[in-house]
């Protein structure tokens, strides 16, 4: 490290990921795919709900409403939300 370079601190980290993370809230709009780690269709988003997305009950086997947890979330575009975990992870 020269005399230059900063170590980033615990407050910058942290702004990143508050930066990340409404960046990904911004992404996941009403309609979207949202697929398992492996690909795999889990669902289709109705809504955001807090720290939540909250699938689409017609979309569901059970014809319930399911939430998968942002912090599962590992992408989104335009397509899909992408997940980094399983379905039966999920469910």
């Amino acid at each position: 490290m020269t005399g230059n370079d900063q170590a980033m601190t615990d407050s910058d980290l942290q702004t990143l990921d508050d930066k990340a993370m409404e960046s990904l809230r911004a992404q996941i709009t009403e309609h979207l795919q949202v697929k398992d780690i492996n690909g795999e269709h889990v669902g289709t988003v109705d809504h955001l709900d807090g720290d939540r997305i909250k699938l689409t009950k017609s979309d569901s086997p059970d014809g319930e409403h399911h939430y998968v947890q942002l912090s599962d979330v590992r992408s989104a575009d335009e397509v899909a939300v992408y997940l980094s975990k399983t379905r039966d992870e999920l469910m």
